[in-house]
């Protein structure tokens, strides 16, 4: 296996120097503020999320960033600054969009199975866009909190197309036999039914067949039989506003020379073409495709520890700063921070956890490491720190955004005082 390749916020300016963020490097951070850490790169968030709004400027769109692969508050206040949206799914994620930037709250839909009395009531007042709603019972409850608060609450059914989606089946969203949405001809009846009710308004549908999907095909097939839908609801006397494709575009976490422009494009394209007959607002919702290879998790080299055949490179960063690997098997790209002279060989990159699923990587050649080198894991800016935990009672991780030669500290280290604090004896 040849060199690893780098996402392009992580570079080497020149052969023998340390990676690279902006114009950062990313010893210098490990020095000032620890590791694990996590390093964001703010300039990389706001190309990714130019790449959507000048791919559908040709039509009434928004860009409604899905807060959980990344909710961190400075992240949030960056795109909201740039004219985003956002999807939501917990009315925690809500008070983040609220605490980071109040006058984005217009610009927020509301996702999710299961959503509280309490939730909906948070949402209501805050004046967010639209409820995307995933079942008749969440409809009327809806309803029920819209009438008591007196304010009207604009809505789309989630509606499930029943389109495959060739990725991890805990990702996976668009089929019948998956807990999300509503079937998609049972949403006629549905939309009629409610039509007659004062306190809801039919705003638009709403869909969402998975994440991490590599081909712009089935988002295509998802938007036309969602548009077919839309065009049947019209000859029947419901007007739709918009439809909220969801999100689900995924990044290469393998290949080298990832062309994020292209992919936009390719996706963009099938989308106007499903959509041709469709002339209201389109939201997307896109996660992982703006934030993931925008982030990295440094972490030290504690011990390298041979076991027969195996060698084991032991890191201070474990499954609770970064679970993919462990929960989906997901592939990171591990490199060095320095160089050193050597041939890569097989390693199994671990954490300190008391658990055998703690690896970042098994049998990945790596070049060679020595305690107290440090070590990037690349595309971690999605669902890294926002799965993170304290499994262990291992405080998480500190977070760093880096715009050019300036890095701001986002997220404190947290301490053990921290993780006691609500507790009591």
């Amino acid at each position: 296996m040849g060199q690893p390749f780098f996402s392009r916020p992580f570079y080497r300016p020149r052969p023998g120097a340390p990676l690279y963020c902006g114009k950062v490097s990313l010893e210098a951070l490990a020095r000032r503020y620890g590791t694990p850490l996590y390093v964001y790169s703010a300039d990389q968030i706001r190309e990714r999320l130019a790449l959507f709004q000048a791919a559908f400027a040709g039509r009434e769109h928004l860009v409604c960033y899905a807060v959980k692969a990344n909710s961190a508050l400075a992240i949030l206040k960056l795109l909201a600054g740039r004219g985003a949206g956002f999807d939501i799914v917990s009315g925690g994620e809500l008070e983040r969009v609220l605490a980071a930037a109040p006058e984005a709250a217009g610009r927020v839909v509301f996702s999710g199975v299961g959503k509280t009395a309490a939730e909906i009531d948070l949402a209501l007042e805050a004046g967010i866009l639209a409820f995307n709603v995933e079942s008749e019972a969440e409809l009327h409850l809806l309803a029920e909190r819209a009438r008591k608060r007196k304010r009207r609450a604009r809505f789309a059914l989630r509606v499930n197309p029943d389109v495959f989606a060739d990725t991890h089946p805990y990702i996976s969203t668009g089929l019948r036999e998956h807990k999300f949405g509503i079937d998609i001809r049972q949403a006629p009846k549905i939309y009629k039914n409610m039509a007659r009710n004062r306190w809801l308004e039919a705003y638009g549908v709403s869909v969402h067949i998975g994440s991490q999907i590599r081909s712009a095909e089935p988002f295509g097939a998802a938007m036309e039989r969602v548009s077919r839908l839309v065009e049947q609801l019209a000859r029947e006397g419901v007007a739709l506003h918009a439809i909220d494709a969801g999100g689900g575009l995924g990044i290469d976490y393998h290949a080298a020379g990832f062309d994020a422009a292209a992919k936009v494009t390719e996706y963009a394209a099938a989308m106007a073409s499903a959509l041709a007959g469709f002339h209201g607002s389109l939201l997307i919702e896109p996660g992982r495709f703006v934030i993931a290879q925008a982030g990295a998790l440094v972490a030290r080299v504690l011990y390298v520890k041979r076991n027969g055949k195996k060698t084991f490179v032991i890191t201070d960063a474990a499954m609770n700063d970064l679970i993919r690997p462990a929960l989906y098997q997901a592939h990171h790209e591990i490199a060095p921070v320095r160089l050193r002279a050597g041939k890569p060989r097989p390693v199994d990159v671990v954490g300190p956890v008391c658990e055998s699923g703690d690896f970042f990587a098994r049998d990945r050649n790596l070049a060679p490491v020595q305690p107290g080198d440090l070590l990037v894991l690349l595309d971690a800016g999605a669902y890294g720190m926002a799965q993170s935990s304290n499994y262990n009672t291992r405080p998480r991780a500190a977070e760093v955004l880096v715009e050019g030669a300036r890095a701001r500290i986002i997220r404190r280290r947290e301490t053990i005082s921290d993780l006691l604090a609500p507790e009591s004896i």
